[in-house]
């Protein structure tokens, strides 16, 4: 009896035991299937998921009509596990004829215990298609004891790589982007944050090292950044390359460039420069290449800057066209000599007549016959001092000091364009202003954008500012025309069958090495028709070896690149005639003399 006791007494225990561990086992599956289950669910699937960047393509910059300047495409690279790689000695002597590249360099990248190692960057896809093609083949041949030999463990890695189909045509303009996919210079740099695109995620289940095929999932789709339509036009900016490359090169000059701009749209038509680079291949750039000097180098105008005083004195009324001065070849301002270009005899020239022989003895005089305080306001509402709003990386300001800074020689220097300094594009935005009737418009070489899908977004207006009134923009616009007759300073510039006008200019270089002045800027900016301006263009060249007058150097740039612009958007000839101003007293007592036969007839 006792012994029963005992039986019954031992299994209550066992089945109290039996039913705790059921009971704890209990609990725990209820901690681990319904407490705990969302963190052992990612710790499962950290060990057999993973994630991807997807990348997203950088937008598309293209001409005016759509013919692209810069344009991502797709790329691979091959990248390996290098714990998967038996035999690199085998493995990279099999590789290497089939990527190109030395067995001794693949060989240092498949060896070790990195998980990832690149082998080739930026590989076209045809030659990663090519090479599991060739490990496929490879890898069927083996059998039986053979498979361990097989090669395994190389897989891709989707990328896109920047590519420029023009070259170096537009490059100081467009810019490049760097090796990490960031704009470096130019619109890929100013423009970054709108080109660039927003990378996507994507998971896939992993299995011995790999992406398992089939389980790949998005997560966030990737979005490619903004299309960039420039108003810049290929054929046009063509031209314009071949004709700055050659005058560079044959006057033996540092640098030039040529910019097309639209007077009444601010638009940029072209926009070269010479010499340049290939932004296809920068390795071996000089930095110096990759600056935009229309807008990041600055310099002292010389006589393209006597407009602006003209300008000035017409519309304050204090001289006309045809208004006499008696010029010297030299005269004493402040201490100091002045002269003009060439010695000659004391002229009786007008106004018009100063600016075609472009004087400088002349035209200190004309900017002596207004204040200080009002010759600068002019030329700070030309812009002269401030950024053009070309929305270009780096553009610079210029230099124009204060009244309250000039010396007793500044007024007479600033008056014939030196002793301020100014760049490619502000001086062509003084020139579109007289052209566009007196009105200052901001340049600009962005015609809009367009998202993924293709809407197209126009550029908004840009801003304007009234400089001159409408009569004395005409009136010299009407001057400027003599400085390409026979008797002016560029009659290279004249184009049969339209009406010409602009402006030359040999300024004395100032050099930021040496501190001093070493040198010329030869430049010639002017605009066609004259009566109905179309285009203005402007032609830099600093310091040219081969001669140094902006006449002879820019003009025929100029007329080589306006009369292709002319003709490309069939701009006929106006038909006016040009009625010639009277450049000497002689002239105009002549003229006189005429008009009153005519009267009295």
């Amino acid at each position: 009896m006792g012994n029963l006791r005992l039986a019954h007494s031992r299994i209550a225990i066992l089945v109290t035991v039996i039913f705790g561990v059921l009971i704890l086992f209990a609990c725990q599956l209820v901690r681990v299937q319904v407490i705990q289950a969302n963190a052992y669910q990612a710790k499962a699937a950290n060990e057999m998921q993973s994630t991807r960047v997807i990348p997203a393509p950088r937008g598309e910059i293209t001409d005016v009509n759509g013919i692209g300047f810069a344009r991502s495409v797709s790329a691979i690279n091959i990248v390996v596990d290098q714990t998967q790689i038996t035999d690199p000695a085998r493995v990279a002597a099999f590789v290497a004829p089939i990527l190109n590249l030395p067995a001794e360099d693949i060989q240092s990248s498949i060896t070790g215990t990195r998980k990832y190692s690149i082998v080739l960057k930026n590989a076209r896809p045809a030659l990663w298609d090519r090479l599991t093609e060739e490990l496929y083949n490879y890898n069927k041949t083996l059998a039986g004891k053979e498979l361990e030999n097989r090669i395994i463990g190389f897989f891709p890695e989707r990328v896109f790589i920047r590519e420029y189909p023009s070259g170096s045509l537009v490059s100081s303009l467009i810019g490049f982007v760097r090796a990490d996919g960031i704009g470096a210079s130019g619109l890929e740099s100013g423009q970054n944050s709108l080109i660039t695109g927003t990378d996507g995620r994507y998971s896939y289940a992993r299995g011995y090292g790999a992406e398992i095929p089939g389980s790949q999932r998005e997560l966030v789709a990737a979005k490619s950044g903004t299309n960039i339509r420039l108003t810049i036009d290929r054929d046009v900016q063509w031209v314009a390359a071949e004709a700055i490359a050659t005058a560079v090169k044959d006057s033996a000059a540092s640098n030039g460039t040529v910019i097309v701009m639209d007077p009444k749209t601010g638009e940029i038509i072209a926009h070269a420069t010479a010499p340049t680079f290939n932004p296809n291949n920068t390795k071996s750039v000089e930095l110096s290449l990759m600056r935009n000097p229309s807008v990041q180098d600055v310099y002292e105008p010389g006589s393209t800057g006597k407009v602006m005083t003209m300008a000035a004195a017409l519309e304050e009324k204090t001289v006309s066209p045809t208004t006499v001065f008696t010029v010297p070849y030299m005269l004493k301002r402040g201490g100091e000599a002045f002269h003009d270009h060439e010695k000659h005899p004391i002229q009786h020239l007008t106004t018009s007549g100063i600016l075609a022989v472009s004087s400088n003895t002349g035209t200190i005089q004309v900017g002596e016959t207004l204040s200080h305080d009002t010759l600068y306001s002019y030329l700070r509402k030309f812009g002269i001092g401030s950024k053009t709003g070309s929305g270009l990386p780096g553009e610079s300001a210029g230099l124009l000091r204060p009244v309250s800074d000039w010396s007793r020689t500044t007024a007479p220097t600033v008056a014939f364009g030196q002793g301020y300094s100014l760049t490619a594009m502000q001086a062509t935005s003084v020139f579109a202003t007289i052209a566009n009737n007196g009105v200052r418009v901001s340049p600009t070489v962005i015609a809009g954008t367009s998202d993924a899908s293709g809407h197209f977004t126009p550029a908004a207006n840009r801003s304007s500012t009234r400089v001159i009134s409408e009569d004395t923009a005409v009136k010299l616009r009407i001057m400027m025309e003599s400085v390409v007759s026979a008797h002016g300073t560029a009659p290279s510039a004249a184009i049969p069958g339209y009406r010409v006008a602009g402006k030359t200019g040999t300024a004395n270089r100032y050099d930021q090495n040496t501190g001093r002045y070493s040198g010329y800027t030869a430049s010639f900016i002017g605009f066609a028709p004259a009566d109905a301006p179309r285009y203005v263009i402007s032609v830099t060249l600093q310091d040219p070896k081969n001669g140094h007058w902006g006449g002879s150097l820019g003009g025929p740039v100029f007329k080589k690149v306006m009369t292709f612009a002319l003709q490309s958007e069939n701009v006929a000839p106006t038909g006016t005639k040009v009625l010639p101003v009277a450049l000497t007293k002689s002239e105009l007592a002549r003229a006189r003399v005429t008009q009153i036969a005519t009267k009295t007839q």
